[in-house]
């Protein structure tokens, strides 16, 4: 769908930069969600994967950020591949070899709801599973980070039990749904500061209008 450089706005790495590519075609569709234009995969042609990570390793970051719509819809083994050793599956000879040994030095970052069996090498995994369409259990053991989205009291109950299923280092975050930020930010607030385990993530780049 795209691809730009910007700063991570939500979660553990927030304020972070980091270049996004996100990919077309979502199986959840929440009602809320604020990139609806990326649940059409048909909306955007494909592109040569080669060419896709030629423009990534030439630009100046080192955390590429993997999202969607939902980015597991398709099998991202030969992206992550050729991203971390930076380098195309049509290089030969002793730059290829270099550049294998090397590496590209990039870090992958994957932003999913874990509907999707899970596919890549990833060094960081965000979780932000939805209530109308559950994670597969895999996910729960893998992810770094639980990002649940609250739109209300009830749904507290909801990122307590999907908290309840990951690993102890996992860290655990909510997030207000942005066009009901300003009734359940406090409620957040309050709810955190009975519930210490939790932190919050404020989708800083919408703050301060950047994409």
């Amino acid at each position: 769908m795209e691809e730009f450089f910007s700063l991570q706005g939500e979660g553990f790495h927030t304020g972070s930069p980091a270049r996004f590519i996100r990919i077309g075609g979502c199986d959840v569709g929440c009602e809320w969600c604020d990139v609806k234009e990326s649940w059409n995969a048909e909306l955007f042609p494909p592109i040569r994967t080669d060419l896709l990570v030629d423009r990534t390793v030439r630009s100046p970051v080192s955390a590429v950020i993997i999202t969607g719509g939902e980015p597991l819809l398709y099998n991202l083994d030969y992206l992550c591949h050729q991203l971390k050793r930076g380098y195309h599956g049509r290089e030969t000879g002793q730059e290829a070899q270099d550049k294998r040994k090397k590496g590209s030095g990039i870090q992958l970052f994957l932003e999913s709801s874990g509907t999707q069996p899970l596919s890549g090498e990833w060094d960081w995994i965000c979780l932000s599973p939805k209530r109308e369409c559950p994670p597969q259990e895999e996910f729960y053991r893998v992810c770094n980070e639980l990002k649940v989205i609250i739109r209300g009291a009830d749904d507290f109950v909801w990122a307590e039990l999907q908290a309840r299923k990951v690993s102890k280092g996992c860290y655990l975050y909510l997030q207000p749904e942005w066009s009901r930020r300003d009734q359940v930010l406090p409620l957040i607030i309050r709810y955190i500061e009975c519930h210490p385990w939790w932190k919050l993530s404020i989708q800083m780049h919408k703050y301060i209008g950047i994409p």
